[in-house]
């Protein structure tokens, strides 16, 4: 028992194990939990406990302490390309019409560029992934991999989903006070010569982090 109490003493000391890591842990795991079941959820409800999640989760993220890695290679992935396309085709189908939205990006946009569409089940995967992949590692345990795992998802936070989570957020609050009501729709009908599917999976991923020299 004694070994035991001086453990869990020591863990309250160490960043890994600290209130802010284990808030944002929950947070982390309520948000995969509702995309995992979002086949059991009807859209519009759907929208609403998003609206919710997201601020909170993007609370905790913020409040990630700076830690630095242990191990030179990154972390392993378990995420696969089958699992986040279950996951963006089923909210896809769940939001509807109320799922693109035009990109917002930091660039300078002119009057002649053509309006590019994003859309929230594509965002939320890309959230979905690197979360899932977050919970995962820091269950195993293990100080030194769930380590690399805060630092890890603090630093796709700031440069990758911290980003994807706002603008789906803004998305979402525009389509909920709007008063429209979600539609179904044939993704045949879309034009996808105006949508950026360069975002499929890890593409835009990897040209995103690859500019940041990743």
């Amino acid at each position: 028992m004694r070994v035991t109490i001086d453990i869990l003493m020591a863990d309250k000391k160490d960043p890994v194990f600290s209130r802010s890591v284990v808030e944002f842990t929950a947070a982390a795991n309520e948000f995969c939990k509702y995309a995992e079941h979002a086949s059991e959820i009807k859209g519009n409800e759907l929208l609403r406990i998003f609206q919710r999640i997201l601020p909170y989760l993007y609370i905790k993220a913020s409040l990630l302490p700076a830690l630095d890695p242990v191990f030179e290679d990154g972390n392993e992935n378990f995420v696969t390309e089958s699992d986040w396309f279950r996951i963006h085709d089923t909210l896809r189908d769940k939001f509807g019409s109320a799922d693109d939205f035009p990109e917002i990006s930091d660039e300078p946009v002119s009057s002649s560029d053509t309006v590019v569409l994003s859309s929230i089940s594509e965002n939320i995967a890309d959230i979905y992934q690197d979360l899932k992949d977050y919970l995962l590692l820091y269950q195993t345990g293990t100080r030194e991999v769930m380590n690399d795992a805060v630092w890890e998802c603090r630093q796709s936070f700031e440069d990758y989903w911290g980003r994807k989570l706002v603008n789906s957020l803004t998305a979402i609050h525009r389509f909920i006070y709007s008063g429209e009501e979600i539609e179904k729709i044939d993704d045949g009908e879309n034009n996808e010569g105006d949508r950026d599917t360069s975002s499929w999976f890890m593409t835009r991923r990897q040209k995103e982090w690859g500019n940041n020299g990743k």
